[in-house]
Parts: structure tokens; sequence; C-alpha cells
């Protein structure tokens, strides 16, 4: 069985590392700027979002599939010029079977850590590996090969502008086949594109594109569109990211979903 579930960086999903240094500077920041920052994935600040993603009509039964994605984020700074941001992605998976039966359990974890500048300009950009580690606690939920790549962000955050827009992509190879689900090849890219009004609202769209190069060649690829919104609120002095979205895959496997509902809170807290 190929690696079928990928954990995914979600900028809705990946989307939510901040320059926070203290509790005070938030204060004085405007919501708008907070939801800006919010929407920055290679920014210095330790946060902890919890992504729910609702994938409808799997397989040929059109059963519903849920993944629970925890992606705590933690920056470490190198010096004065450089942090690296870690990102650790574990998927809490509800796999539906054929028929009446469900799988519910751990996926397989990915872990990335980013090199990025601690001081950029209006154009931010962080690379760094990513690794897979086979977590997953039965075999229709992952693969018990281990795996790395490459991953690269890039995006254009720029103050006075309500635009906060750019990309991130990766590609995880296996490093062996000898174990449960065999080698796999998987890609992925993600489009990111948001508006941010007054307030602390803004209107959001990440679509992620994944590819599986193994696969035949019909069924590699998973392309969808979409978009949601987004609220910054705050729990006491506490930032709150808020984000609800709905995505239909134009492209999809032959027992992909056609729909997917993505629903994130996330908690930013200072260093």
């Amino acid at each position: 069985m190929r690696n079928i579930f990928k954990p995914q960086w979600q900028l809705t999903a990946f989307s939510v590392a901040v320059l926070l240094a203290a509790a005070p500077v938030f204060a004085e920041m405007s919501a708008q700027e907070l939801a800006k920052l919010a929407q920055n994935p290679v920014g210095n600040l330790i946060s902890v979002p919890f992504q729910n993603n609702t994938n409808l009509n799997v397989g040929s039964k059109e059963r519903t599939q849920n993944i629970l994605n925890i992606q705590p984020v933690v920056p470490i700074s190198v010096n004065s010029d450089w942090n690296i941001i870690t990102r650790t992605i574990v998927p809490v998976i509800s796999q539906p079977a054929p028929f009446d039966d469900r799988t519910n359990g751990i996926g397989d974890t990915v872990f990335t850590a980013f090199l990025s500048q601690a001081s950029p300009g209006k154009w931010i950009w962080g690379v760094g590996p990513v690794v897979q580690a086979p977590t997953n606690n039965d075999e229709v939920l992952g693969n018990k090969n281990w795996g790395l790549g490459p991953s690269a962000v890039v995006l254009h955050l720029e103050k006075g502008s309500p635009w906060v827009y750019g990309v991130l992509a990766n590609n995880i190879w296996s490093l062996s086949g000898d174990n449960q689900g065999g080698s796999y090849n998987n890609g992925l890219i993600q489009p990111f594109i948001n508006y941010n009004f007054e307030g602390g609202f803004y209107l959001t769209s990440a679509p992620i594109s994944t590819v599986d190069w193994k696969a035949d060649s019909g069924n590699q690829w998973t392309v969808p569109l979409g978009g949601g919104v987004g609220k910054i609120f705050h729990l006491g002095k506490l930032p709150v990211n808020t984000q609800l979205g709905a995505y239909y895959n134009v492209v999809t496997p032959d027992d992909g979903p056609d729909w997917q509902i993505r629903a994130q809170v996330q908690f930013m807290f200072p260093k």
C-alpha cells in the first residue's frame, strides 16, 4: 500500500507563525497587523495550530474521512541574523472502510525545519529538510518507511499593504521500501493569498495540490480550488487565529474526495 496519508503543511494549514517578542507588543498592534503576521509561516513565534480537514465522498461508497492535524511550531534562534523555524505535524485520522467499519488513530508525523532570516524585508523565504516518521498505529493510516526531502517557502508581506501571498512546496522520498506500505515519492505545492481588512478579518485561499509520483498517471494528482475566511480573536491578551474554508478537487484520484472542509484554531504564544 502506498503512503496515501500525506500530512500537509496547511498554511491555513501552514499559516500561523508570527513575529512576536512579548505580550505588550501584541497589545500595541492592530488586529489587521496581527492577521497579516499570522499568515507568515516562518515567523519567530511559538504557536499551536489545530487544523481539522473533513474530506467528503471518499472511496466507492462515498464516505467521510477526517484528519485533525496538530501542528506545534517552535522557533530556534541561531544568531541575530538567522532563525530555524520547526514545525511538527501529527495527524489524528478517522479513516472509513469500504463499508461500516472505521479505523481511528495516529498517522505518519512530518517534521520540517526552515532556515530563515531573523529580520527579513518585504520578501520572506525559508528552506530546509522535511522528514516523515512512521508513527502510524495501523497499516491503513500510513507507511512504516522513513522519508526525507527538501522544503521551501517564499512569501510577500509588506507594511501598509493588505495582501500577503506566496507559495510553499516540498517532496518526500522514502528511504527504504522494505517495510509496511513500500516505497513512496510524494510532492506538495501550496500557493496562498490573503486579503486583510481592518478588525482582523481576512479572506484567504490556500489550495494544497499533492502528487503521488508512483501512482498510475490518472491517479497521481489532487488539485483543489476554493477559499475561506479568517478572523483574529483574543483570549485575554492571547491572540487566536481562526479560519474556515472549503475546497473542491477539480482533479482527484479515482477513490479520492471531491470536497474538503477545513477549519482551524491556532493559539499563539510569545517565546
